[in-house]
């Protein structure tokens, strides 16, 4: 047992990348897994930049599926090690990455949003601030690059604010499917990530994802992104 739990919980360090689990309960058997994390505000709350419709499915459906996916990996990967069965635990890695990636994605973007009733969409101040003025020479330029890389992303992904916490400095990345930051590199740590899959917008904006982009601004939570900041450069 003392393997499986080992080896369970190793799996959910390296999609999170390292830190933390996120929401994380241990069940019955040892295994380590995640639980959907409650949001801090109505699914209605960000309206009109994000209709209450698309936070239910997306909260409800869409993470949810990621974190069942995910805990049933796990499970199947507890299986496999026990048994020795070193082709079961390659041929999981797949779903790991991509149910494991896509809970802590999801975990980070519901903290990247707030109401504007709460301070949503209230510009950044402090040493986040004066970072995104000496990095990307203004607070507007790093909206305009980072609705650009959005934009231009094929297919589905992530658009993200990261902070190299070895370099520390800022950059704006990009990330396919449901990778999570830390696949573009251990340093980077995750400020802001915008969902670009056509889940997080189209029953509101169709097609017309620089529309959605260009919204999600008014709801960004970015005393959040200052206390990740402040903290990692502790």
């Amino acid at each position: 047992m003392a393997l499986r739990t080992l080896a369970s919980k190793k799996a959910l360090s390296l999609a999170l990348g390292g830190a933390r689990p996120l929401a994380a309960a241990a069940s019955a058997r040892g295994v380590t897994t995640v639980a959907l994390p409650d949001l801090s505000y109505d699914f209605g709350a960000l309206e009109p930049a994000i209709s209450g419709e698309i936070m239910r499915l997306h909260h409800q459906k869409h993470h949810a599926t990621y974190v069942a996916n995910y805990n049933k990996a796990l499970e199947q990967l507890d299986a496999a090690v026990a048994k020795g069965d070193a082709s079961a635990v390659v041929q999981l890695q797949g779903a790991i990455k991509f149910n494991g990636g896509g809970h802590v994605n999801h975990s980070i973007f519901w903290k990247n949003l707030k109401p504007i009733s709460e301070g949503g969409g209230e510009p950044p101040h402090g040493k986040l601030g004066w970072a995104i003025d000496e990095d990307f020479g203004s607070f507007e330029a790093l909206v305009k690059k980072m609705n650009a890389e959005g934009a231009a992303l094929q297919g589905s992904g992530w658009v993200w604010l990261a902070l190299d916490k070895e370099a520390k400095k800022l950059s704006v990345e990009t990330t396919a499917n449901q990778d999570p930051l830390v696949t573009k590199g251990a340093s980077l740590v995750p400020l802001l990530g915008i969902d670009v899959w056509e889940h997080a917008y189209y029953l509101q904006y169709k097609n017309v994802r620089p529309d959605y982009l260009n919204n999600i601004w008014k709801v960004m939570n970015w005393k959040y992104a200052g206390e990740v900041y402040d903290t990692t450069l502790a």
